[in-house]
């Protein structure tokens, strides 16, 4: 073990009353500026932790998720400069992600719940839990599906492009994939795949490395609203067509 780790017992009765303060402490920051917790409790324990920790080791409570340098332009105490002046008005959430705006906060738990729903098969998705997906950038194979069975039913419309090559595509290429935009000759077949910049579209090859380099092609194009399938055709679980 290394002897210079300053070591504090989170179990000791000084810091659980100090963690006690530090809760006050952000519950009225949160008061002060209108803002809201992150929906995920486990974020805001954990700073909550570090801010005591903080505060027991160097006096004030500074931000965990920075290094500490004494100097006192740069070290960050809680809530900080960035966070009230940009992180939170311009991105919804701290660099910290403890403290965010309601809208941020109601947004990230349908997101949760989203996910819940898509993994655990719980219930159909709604119209609009769907459209919240499709403006994801990164997608799994459960959630691809379920865009896929929704799209199916009428609820969304996106275009799935595979951009694998003719050869892979003749293997087995994902039911209800539109069309096929090898990235070997990705800029040629582009234009006769009719895309328009206006659709929702989702990419796929192998394995997530090729349709995440052209998403960023086509993101640098105009093309606003495109999708990835992370782990390529391997991670999907839905049918294959050979």
């Amino acid at each position: 073990m290394n002897t210079t780790i300053k070591k504090i017992d989170i179990n000791s009765d000084e810091f659980q009353a100090e963690l006690e303060k530090t809760i006050r402490f952000t519950d009225k920051v949160i008061e002060q500026f209108g803002w809201a917790y992150n929906p995920d409790a486990e974020i805001n324990e954990g700073i909550q932790l570090g801010l005591t920790r903080n505060k027991m080791m160097h006096g004030k409570r500074y931000c965990p998720c920075f290094f500490i340098t004494g100097n006192k332009e740069e070290d960050r105490i809680c809530p900080c400069p960035p966070a009230i002046e940009k992180e939170i008005p311009e991105d919804g959430v701290c660099h910290c992600q403890i403290y965010c705006t309601p809208e941020y906060a109601a947004r990230h738990a349908k997101e949760e719940e989203i996910e819940e729903v898509v993994h655990q098969h719980s219930r159909g998705l709604t119209t609009d839990e769907c459209e919240m997906l499709l403006e994801k950038s990164q997608l799994d194979g459960d959630e691809l599906h379920a865009l896929i069975e929704a799209r199916e039913l009428g609820m969304i419309s996106f275009k799935l492009v595979d951009v694998r090559e003719y050869m892979e595509w003749q293997m087995g290429h994902i039911k209800g994939a539109d069309v096929l935009v090898p990235t070997s000759s990705f800029f040629d077949t582009l234009g006769e795949a009719k895309l328009s910049k206006d659709d929702s579209i989702i990419l796929y090859c192998h394995v997530g490395s090729r349709s995440a380099h052209c998403q960023r092609i086509l993101n640098d194009m105009g093309y606003a609203k495109v999708g990835n399938l992370t782990y390529g055709i391997v991670s999907y679980g839905g049918e294959i067509e050979r």
